[in-house]
C-alpha cells in the first residue's frame, strides 16, 4: 500500500521545470515514454504526483538521472553549464501529454 502526500499545486508546478526535447525524446515520446528536467532534490514519488496532477495522466515508471555539469568554453574563458535531473516518465497505454500545442 502506498502513501499519497498532499501538496500544494502551486509546490507541484515547482518541481517540474521544463520538457527535454530533443532527437531521442522525441522518439521515445512514441513509447508514451517523456523527459522533464526536474528539481534536483525532487524525489520519485513526488515527481510522479506533479506529472499526475497537472497533466491528468497515471504513471506507469519513473527513471531519473543527474546530468552532470558540462564544460562551455566562450573564447578564452571557460564556464560550467548548471547540473540537473532528469526523469524519464512512463504513462500508461491511453495516456497522452500534449507537448506540442496546436495552433
Amino acid at each position: 500500500m502506498t502513501k499519497t502526500i498532499k501538496v500544494k499545486k502551486s509546490a507541484l508546478i515547482d518541481i517540474i521545470k521544463y520538457p527535454i526535447l530533443t532527437d531521442k525524446t522525441t522518439q521515445m515520446i512514441e513509447e508514451n515514454k517523456y523527459s522533464f528536467a526536474v528539481e534536483v532534490k525532487a524525489k520519485k514519488p513526488k515527481i510522479k504526483e506533479a506529472i499526475e496532477q497537472l497533466f491528468d495522466v497515471k504513471v506507469q515508471q519513473i527513471n531519473t538521472l543527474i546530468v552532470k555539469p558540462q564544460k562551455k568554453r566562450v573564447g578564452k574563458y571557460i564556464g560550467y553549464k548548471s547540473k540537473y535531473k532528469k526523469a524519464v516518465i512512463k504513462l500508461y497505454d491511453p495516456y497522452k501529454i500534449n507537448l506540442f500545442a496546436d495552433n
